[in-house]
């Protein structure tokens, strides 16, 4: 690797900018970022000295490596960290870094497999099973949030942790049976949203599926977030061969007017259907919508 006898000229060539830490003159970590293809930038060199773990310098290092990214055009970053690594794939997973291909093949002398992490600044993915395994946290923050408000999701709070955990775990398994589609939404780099397709199970419904927890957490709101994960699944819906879509969400709801704008149909109320934060019952409005080919762009 003779790119390591020069980093700072090596990333500088290649496009990109290289950050080291000092403390008291000690060289305590490290950081680059180039681009990688399109609009696309690869974080590379993260370290931080053992004696710094917990400090919040892999943060500040990631930050302004991120921002480097964004400033200069990136809208996806990636990152590849070796399968070892489990603190590094913590740390990439609060940052909102999701799996993502395979693995790469390092032909060193340790003959090194290397996880591929990527999230986009902005947008709306959809999460395969090892995706959707890693974003278990992020996913769990905003599970956890929107609990805490209130929100119309099957859960009442205070919500436990382990609860969270159980429940995206299962829905990471249903993503790997083939029978949900799960949707991740980044603001400035943050997965912020989500929201599920779980298909229909009866024989005679192959062309059936339910919307499911749509949410946002308060760090993505107000930026159109929701409305972009609901035409997205709308449009892998129809790639699914899915046609009529459900779902039902608590009557009041600020949702319910996205879905009216968004061309959904009420079907009517359900009294007491589901419970508030205080045990009190609340109705839930159902509505349905029919997808064409022209959902599709």
């Amino acid at each position: 690797m003779p790119e390591l006898h020069a980093l700072a000229s090596y990333y500088a060539a290649a496009g990109g900018a290289l950050w080291i830490a000092e403390v008291s003159g000690d060289i305590v970590g490290m950081i680059g970022v180039r681009p990688h293809d399109a609009n696309r930038w690869e974080i590379c060199r993260v370290y931080v000295h053992p004696s710094r773990h917990g400090g919040g310098l892999g943060h500040h290092l990631l930050d302004r490596a991120e921002a480097h990214a964004r400033n200069a055009g990136a809208d996806q970053l990636v990152l590849w960290s070796d399968t070892r690594f489990e603190r590094a794939h913590h740390f990439y997973e609060k940052r909102s870094y999701v799996r993502s291909g395979p693995l790469r093949v390092l032909h060193d002398i340790s003959h090194s497999l290397e996880f591929a992490y990527a999230k986009p600044v902005n947008g709306v993915a959809v999460l395969d099973a090892a995706a959707a395994a890693s974003a278990v946290p992020r996913l769990c923050d905003i599970l956890s949030a929107c609990v805490a408000e209130g929100a119309g999701v099957p859960f009442l709070p205070p919500l436990a942790l382990d609860a969270a955990q159980g429940f995206w775990r299962g829905n990471a398994k249903d993503v790997a049976g083939g029978i949900r589609i799960l949707l991740g939404g980044w603001v400035d780099g943050v997965l912020c949203g989500t929201v599920t397709l779980a298909f229909a199970g009866a024989n005679n419904q192959p062309h059936r599926a339910e919307v499911e927890n749509l949410m946002v957490d308060p760090c993505g709101r107000r930026s159109g977030l929701a409305r972009a994960m609901m035409s997205r699944l709308e449009q892998e819906a129809v790639r699914s061969g899915r046609t009529l879509l459900t779902l039902a969400t608590r009557a009041g709801d600020p949702a319910e007017r996205l879905f009216r704008s968004m061309a959904w149909n009420e079907v009517g109320l359900v009294p007491g259907y589901t419970l508030r934060p205080d045990r009190s019952t609340a109705d839930a409005r159902f509505f349905w919508k029919v997808l064409t080919r022209c959902d599709r762009v």
